[in-house]
């Protein structure tokens, strides 16, 4: 770990620290997460786990994590360990900007609910009514598709398609997760909201929480803040894996500075627009879409346990935030993917642990950029794991088990 690694290795033990004694928490920050009983004590990771951090880092081949804690319902504490690229070895810092990946999903996922609460979107009717892509196949499930269906991965569409799309089932039978899907539910908010994906975005999540980190699209401040992913072992000091984000975002910045029109504001028919532009010769994915439902938040680990906030069970809600009914129904088991013990609600994944329910999401992006988050929405706990590296997701989990002291089922999975 480089010297400003360990710095801030260090500020963040202290703000832990700190945050316990402010919050009053009586599991001191130097406490050893096995001695914890999962019933109680806060998630925030102990010296030991700190002080080891480094060394599994090295072990894991990933350079860079961000760690965020939510703890009685407030965000407690954060760290962030190690560099955003191995090559200039700038230090991974508050406000550094990871790809979330999947963990996209959930996030949308409330602002969907968000649309249903306010009567605009109904989530059981079918997604034709609002938005008939073109890239439809000859399938007569596709008129049966629902938003609900959507959240809860039940759709029967493929993760990702380059053929016209089709099911495998009959949606609502049984868990099949799709991106796909996401981004045909994007087109049906764009089209309700008449605005671009990202805009709505922050209208209706990322302003009113104080999300001031999270974006989607790409411009030259969120290049410059944005972590670089690595393979596995890493490369050293000579090369790095392909950035496909990066690259992309790159690219279409010579589009939106033609257009005069920031990448965060583009609609799904913006995009596809401008990678036409930038490359006639391939046909735009779904997929690679940077302003996209499925995959594409920009943000740091403390933005993303701000999120998670709001997914806690507590008294009194401000205007702007989903009904506490949207909120129980997002919580609440849609369809079992391994019995009961593991479940899908509406956006989040459900666990049935040692320690009571878990709503829990991970992400990996190309390969490079793998992500965590898991919480107690009974307690207030969360704990957000974010890495630059194709072995994070070992590492994140390694975190969690030590930071909450619970075996979960998902590791077996």
């Amino acid at each position: 770990m480089s010297p400003s690694g360990t710095m801030f290795a260090r500020r963040a033990l202290l703000i832990g620290s700190a945050a316990l004694t402010v919050s009053g928490g009586s599991t001191s920050a130097h406490a050893r997460p096995r001695a914890r009983c999962p019933d109680g004590g806060a998630w925030i990771p102990s010296e030991d786990l700190v002080q080891e951090l480094p060394r599994f880092m090295r072990i894991a081949g990933v350079p860079g994590v961000a760690i965020a804690v939510i703890d009685r319902g407030k965000l407690t504490w954060s760290g962030s360990f190690g560099v955003k690229n191995v090559l200039t070895r700038d230090p991974v810092r508050e406000d550094t900007l990871f790809e979330a990946a999947s963990m996209t999903k959930p996030v949308f996922a409330y602002v969907v609910m968000r649309l249903v609460d306010e009567k605009r979107l109904d989530l059981d009717t079918p997604l034709v009514a609002y938005r008939r892509p073109a890239n439809l196949g000859d399938d007569p499930n596709l008129e049966r598709i629902t938003a609900r269906h959507v959240l809860a991965h039940s759709t029967g569409l493929p993760n990702w398609a380059s053929a016209p799309l089709v099911t495998s089932q009959m949606p609502g039978s049984r868990y099949t997760y799709s991106g796909e899907a996401f981004i045909w539910l994007q087109l049906v908010v764009e089209t309700i909201m008449e605005m671009g994906l990202g805009s709505v975005m922050q209208a209706k999540l990322f302003g009113p929480a104080g999300m001031s980190h999270s974006s989607f699209g790409w411009d030259e401040q969120i290049a410059k803040s944005a972590v670089f992913g690595h393979s596995e072992p890493p490369e050293g000091e000579r090369a790095l894996p392909p950035q496909p984000t990066r690259e992309l975002g790159d690219r279409l910045l010579r589009v939106a500075s033609q257009w005069r029109k920031p990448i965060a504001s583009w609609t799904y028919e913006d995009s596809i627009s401008a990678m036409r532009e930038t490359d006639p010769k391939t046909t735009p994915s779904t997929h690679d879409l940077l302003v996209n439902s499925a995959g594409g938040l920009l943000t740091t680990a403390s933005d993303y346990a701000r999120y998670m906030l709001l997914m806690m069970d507590r008294p009194g809600r401000a205007g702007w935030e989903i009904s506490d009914a949207a909120r129980r129904a997002m919580l609440t088991p849609q369809l079992d993917v391994r019995g009961r013990d593991i479940a899908r609600g509406l956006g989040w994944e459900l666990e049935q642990s040692s320690a009571g329910p878990l709503f829990q999401h991970s992400g990996s992006n190309y390969g490079i950029f793998k992500t965590l988050g898991v919480g107690d929405a009974r307690r207030g706990r969360a704990i957000v794991v974010f890495t630059n590296a194709a072995n994070g997701n070992a590492l994140a989990s390694l975190i969690v088990r030590q930071a909450t002291g619970i075996d979960r089922l998902k590791s077996l999975v």
